[in-house]
């Protein structure tokens, strides 16, 4: 039995710290530095990159969170259609108190697609609460 294993009543004590004794990096912790580095890589290859966050992109992924409140479109992980007309009624709250807390602080931009997307939203909101 190595020496970092102690056998006890029913269980194996194993040492996993990385440094023996003397300070030195242990051949099993270079070993396992070396599997989850190449899994790393792996992850990396495998991820694919988001959108840059910005305050468009934030509103513009609100905007997405209302439409799947209202039913337009599906949801995701599902792949179901619901509606929920109070989280849409909700989302559309929030960027309105978005809109109010960053008068004077957006660009022009930013304050033109605020405004259009609320009209929108608001719009769809109403004809969503007719049907």
């Amino acid at each position: 039995m190595p020496e970092d294993e102690i056998q006890g009543n029913g269980f194996t004590i194993k040492d996993r710290r990385a440094f023996d004794t003397e300070g030195k990096v242990k051949e099993e912790a270079k070993e396992q530095a070396k599997k989850e580095e190449k899994a790393g890589e792996r992850k990396e290859k495998e991820f694919t990159p988001l959108p840059e966050v910005n305050f468009s992109s934030f509103v513009l992924s609100l905007s997405s969170s209302i439409l799947l409140h209202l039913g337009e479109i599906a949801d995701p992980q599902s792949g179901e259609k619901r509606k929920d007309l109070a989280l849409a009624k909700q989302t559309i709250d929030i960027i309105t108190v978005l809109k109010d807390k960053t008068k004077g602080n957006l660009t022009d931009d930013e304050k033109e697609l605020l405004e259009h997307l609320l009209y929108d939203m608001r719009m769809r909101f109403v004809k969503a609460s007719q049907e």
